[in-house]
């Protein structure tokens, strides 16, 4: 006899189709794979194009709200800055109010990038919005923003 805690089949079937986090990780993952292939064109995959796009302000921003709006911590955003810097396509500076922090920005090549790679974004969320049904792409956005 075998002393392991047994979990009815019928249990992991529930889950299987019940689990919200599950099933935006699936979505997630099958959003992103969309999202390179379309962007590899323009050299980026999503998670550049959206870290370049949130660095597209009137005043360079500090690594802290770009981390928060990413949801990622500032080691992580570090580590993603790396390759756009070496590519010439984001710009670290210290920031003149705060030696100890850095402020983040395009430089005219990055910004020439992401304005090539802004209409394929476009037509990409254009082509997946046209797949759900009417009217319910707000409210998944709203119901996305509610869970973050």
């Amino acid at each position: 006899m075998s002393n392991s805690i047994e979990i009815p089949f019928s249990t992991t079937l529930m889950v299987r189709d019940t689990c919200l986090c599950l099933h935006v990780q699936r979505a997630a993952r099958a959003l992103a794979r969309l999202f390179d292939d379309a962007l590899r064109p323009a050299g980026l995959t999503n998670g550049q194009f959206s870290l370049m796009m949130s660095l597209n302000r009137p005043e360079p921003p500090p690594m802290g709200p770009v981390a928060a709006l990413l949801a990622m911590d500032q080691t992580t955003l570090t580590a993603a800055l790396k390759p756009l810097q070496r590519k010439g396509w984001v710009k670290v500076m210290e920031n003149p109010r705060d030696r100890r922090g850095r402020l983040l920005s395009l430089t005219v090549e990055g910004k020439a990038v992401l304005a090539r790679a802004l209409p394929i974004w476009e037509s990409t969320h254009a082509m997946i919005d046209g797949k759900l049904p009417d009217g319910s792409v707000a409210r998944l956005r709203q119901d996305l923003q509610a869970l973050s």
